[in-house]
């Protein structure tokens, strides 16, 4: 054993065990260390897929227990495919698609709580929302159930609310947000607190907080009800690009650029962002960073533009805060990367993420999932904990009332009212029985704050200038046929009038 001799010159002390270990770096068990990535077989993937050569930063992929929706390349205006999950395999070439837009589609998201619905946005100022029929598409679809205009310029963001369905957030190249309330088919509230294009949005579990990065190299914390502004960081050393919630810890992680232009992350505490907990570089490559947060299982997974890997880490409360697991490898350069929610995994084979990678040369779309190696065939309890449900926990009136809503288990890593765990081999059960209703609505303005939303804003490219052309042509359009009808409507009570007039019973 070392000894230690005292300034005194008597007996010498001796070390402990512990103290002399204390230099070696602290090893956190987990019980994910040992997760890997699994490529889904030829016949699982699906090929043929004309995905979009847009270089707008956006996933271009959403997914969820029925359908995978990916962005397509298209000429005069934007489309999306929508397939049936459990329709892989190569694509009819002539497979319908969702054409409703008149310019590029850049963002698309399904209702979190109803299988059938997704949201679009487009260079065309415009945000809509699809039913799609069961089964998939049988033709082209054009018209949409709630066309929402509202942004002076294109929408490049849109979110839904975690907590309500009928609550769906959109951000534009106007420099604001907007909140609408697809009950009645308006904006709500209008977010203008930003002072350049918004670059992300995330919620935290209950939505009572939107946290934002913006190319003004800001990050923000704000109460979206309100549209106060919470918390600020000014970004200078850490270039935010993509922000994500942390479950219930409070947390914030941002993925960006340093000074040095090496791609790194950062950890925020979300009632303090003057200064970052830690910041930790991942490499020398310039591909933007996706992160994907799993509240259940506290997993963060990084993905880059143009990267064939995926690496994923566990975040904990205390230091190291941040711990590398391990690394998904891959030859093929993802474009973007759509996640499968919790109800749709494959819990006999202990299936806790899945992505879905469109590998833009190949026109392939390929399932990844992350799996954690178990022996036993039975329900893996501890990997598989509470989750958010299939209900909303909230009306749309009832969250811009004021009221948040979350779960009483301290646990349960999310917000909605319940979820149907049975036997593995049968997996999670889904019963919805939402159903999305249209508003009827004629819109001639959209005032929010007071400000008209669609009052004439000068283009400043000639793509917008097309556009706002062909919205006039539309309005024309729309306004000629209304004429017609009140022309005709006239007509008719003139001649019931002369009928009336020279009826015997006026004489």
């Amino acid at each position: 054993m070392q000894c230690h001799l005292p300034a005194n010159g008597t007996e010498p002390l001796p070390i402990s065990p512990s103290a002399q270990m204390s230099w070696r770096p602290t090893y956190r068990s987990s019980k994910f260390r040992n997760v890997y990535g699994k490529v889904g077989s030829r016949e699982h993937c699906f090929d043929g897929i004309p995905i979009t050569k847009n270089v707008h930063d956006n996933h271009f992929c959403a997914v969820n227990a029925k359908f995978l929706a990916i962005v397509t390349e298209s000429a005069g205006g934007g489309s999306f495919l929508v397939i049936p999950v459990t329709q892989s395999g190569r694509l009819d070439p002539h497979y319908p698609k969702v054409c409703g837009h008149q310019g590029n589609v850049l963002d698309i998201k399904w209702n979190p709580f109803m299988d059938n619905i997704i949201a679009s946005c487009s260079e065309d100022s415009s945000v809509r929302i699809w039913e799609i029929p069961e089964g998939g598409l049988k033709r082209n679809m054009t018209e949409a159930v709630l066309e929402l205009y509202g942004h002076s310029r294109r929408v490049g963001l849109i979110e839904w609310h975690p907590t309500t369905s009928g609550i769906l957030f959109s951000a534009g190249y106007d420099y604001k947000i907007l909140i609408w309330n697809l009950e009645i088919g308006e904006p709500v509230k209008m977010i203008d607190c930003h002072t350049d294009v918004v670059l992300c949005m995330s919620f935290n579990t209950d939505g009572s907080l939107v946290a934002t990065s913006c190319k003004d190299k800001k990050l923000r914390v704000i109460e979206p009800r309100s549209g106060r502004v919470l918390q600020e960081a000014n970004c200078k050393n850490h270039k935010v690009n993509r922000v994500v919630f942390l479950g219930n810890m409070k947390r914030l992680l941002t993925t960006g650029v340093s000074r040095w232009n090496t791609r790194q992350v950062a950890l925020w505490d979300q009632e303090d962002l003057s200064m970052p907990i830690i910041e930790e570089e991942i490499d020398g490559l310039s591909g933007l960073l996706f992160p994907f947060y799993d509240a259940d299982t506290h997993m963060l997974y990084l993905a880059g533009k143009g990267d064939g890997n995926i690496r994923y880490y566990e975040i904990s409360t205390e230091k190291p805060y941040l711990q590398y697991l391990m690394e998904f490898r891959s030859p093929a350069p993802q474009k973007g990367l759509g996640v499968m929610p919790k109800h749709g995994l494959d819990v006999a084979s202990c299936e806790v993420f899945r992505f879905y990678k469109l590998v833009t040369l190949k026109g392939l779309i390929e399932p990844i999932s992350m799996i954690v190696p178990r022996r036993s065939e039975t329900y893996q309890e501890d990997i598989y904990p509470m989750t958010p449900g299939t209900e909303p926990a909230l009306t749309a009136d009832e969250w811009l009332s004021g009221i948040n809503r979350g779960n009483e288990n301290p646990q349960y890593s999310g917000v909605a009212s319940s979820v149907v765990v049975k036997d593995p081999r049968e997996g999670y059960q889904r019963p919805s029985k939402l159903v999305f209703k249209a508003p009827v609505k004629e819109k001639k303005s959209v005032v929010v704050n007071g400000i008209d939303l669609l009052e004439n804003v000068p283009p400043r490219t000639e793509n917008e200038l097309l556009r706002m052309f062909f919205r006039q042509q539309d309005e024309l359009r729309r306004l000629k046929d209304e004429l017609t009808q009140k022309d005709i409507k006239i007509r008719q009570l003139e001649l019931e009038l002369n009928n009336l007039r020279n009826s015997p019973n006026n004489k």
